[in-house]
Order: C-alpha cells, then structure tokens, then sequence
C-alpha cells in the first residue's frame, strides 16, 4: 500500500469511541467539574480558617507574659489561657478529614474554650491601669482584635464554600457523577456563625 493511500485513507474510530468524543463536551456543562471546584474551594476556605487561629495562638505567649509582668497574680487566669491554647494547637483537622462530624465539633470546642479563655484574661487587664497603657500589650490586643476580625471572615467564608459544595452533591445535574463516579460526602461546618471574641474596651481616664 503506498504512502499516498495512507495518507487518504478515512480514520475510523470505533462506537464506544465516537460516543465517547461526543460525549466530553457535555460533561462541563452537566456539572461534571462542578464538584471538584466546589470541594478546592472548600478546601482553601478551610486553609485560611486554620491559618488565622494559628495566627492568634501565635500571639498568645507574647500576650501571656506581657500580662504576667503586670498581673503575676491573676495566676489562675493566665494558666487557663495557657492550657486552652495547648490543646487547641492539639486538636486538628486537615483538608481531607472535613467530613468527620466528631473531629470537627472538637475543633470548634477547643477553639470555642480558647476564646473564653482569651476573653476572661482581657476582663481582667480593667483593673490594672499600668498595663492598659503598657505599649507593648496595646500592640498585642491591636493585632489580637486584628486576628479575631480575620478569623471571623475566615469562617464565614468557609460556611459559604461548604454551603455551595454541598449543594453540589445533592442538586442536579452534578449529582449525576455523585452516583456514577465521585464518592463524596458533605462537609462539616460550624455550628454558630462565629465566636469572635469581645474584646474590652480600654478607657484611658
């Protein structure tokens, strides 16, 4: 056979194959790709959730013995801000563990314990002037009162993500390929829209 007959010879592609080609192009537009966007967005939404309580127990030793200096006795207090941190660094829950309902409500009580920690040891700063006006803890409760704020968004934005993903796996068409070919359950969010902390108001008579 010559070179020129191959060359005008039609190619034939099978059934199974032709459906197939002809099949791709309605995948997108019948929510094929609707769940795993949904689950990345989901995903990254939980990324930053983690990224902005990390950074609030970050600021909390510095917090701690800024206190101390001022407060030494208030001992009680400062070790429960101390113990609460420990185990909310403890307890964790990654990308991949969002569907565990049990995981999460430890996440959300652990965090949840940290808060009233924090809130309990910011009460206490009213009674002690010099620290009110220390420099040093009004940078701290600066970037504290920063941090809940981003901690707040953070959440709400992750409430949302996983309100639309799991939409997605009960809605049509994408519960379409929930049957066929995605094995995935709905994630866990959190219970209260947010338990950012009221910080005092510092008044400087």
């Amino acid at each position: 056979m010559s070179a020129a007959s191959l060359r005008c010879r039609p190619l034939r592609l099978a059934p199974a194959s032709l459906f197939l080609l002809a099949l791709l192009p309605l995948l997108s537009a019948c929510g094929y790709n609707t769940i795993p966007t949904a689950e990345e967005k989901a995903k990254a939404a939980w990324s930053e959730v983690l990224n902005q309580y990390q950074r609030r127990a970050d600021l909390i030793p510095n917090l701690v013995e800024t206190v101390k200096a001022y407060a030494a006795h208030e001992r009680e207090t400062l070790e429960a801000v101390v113990e609460a941190r420990a185990q909310a660094t403890q307890v964790t829950v990654s990308a991949d563990s969002l569907t565990d309902p049990e995981a999460f409500q430890k996440f959300q009580e652990s965090q949840s314990e940290l808060t009233g920690a924090l809130s309990r040891l910011l009460a206490v700063v009213e009674s002690y002037p010099d620290l009110k006006a220390s420099q040093n803890f009004l940078a701290l409760q600066a970037q504290l009162e920063g941090t809940e704020n981003r901690i707040a968004v953070a959440r709400r934005d992750y409430i949302e993500a996983v309100r639309e993903y799991n939409t997605t796996l009960r809605t049509f068409p994408s519960i379409i390929w929930t049957w066929i070919w995605f094995d995935n359950e709905p994630y866990q969010t959190f219970t209260v829209p947010d338990d950012k902390i009221e910080v005092p108001e510092v008044k400087f008579d």
